[in-house]
């Protein structure tokens, strides 16, 4: 997901999204201990994510307080 594809998000959406992620995130970590895999890229890629979409919730938050 790329920052462009989040900051078209609306608020909601956003909030439903990085659950998504971090349910994704959860899921593929449980699996990877389960099944003793190394899915080492698709948990940098989560991570990576869910830190974009952190970060521009972020940015809107601190935008509407300096817009006050």
């Amino acid at each position: 997901m790329k920052a462009k594809d989040v900051r078209d998000l609306s608020d909601e959406e956003m909030a439903v999204e990085l659950k998504n992620l971090r349910e994704g995130l959860f899921r593929l970590r449980f699996r990877q201990v389960a099944e003793n895999t190394r899915n080492a890229p698709e948990i940098t890629g989560l991570r990576r994510d869910i830190a974009r979409v952190l970060t521009v919730m972020r940015e809107r938050e601190l935008a509407a307080k300096k817009g006050r």
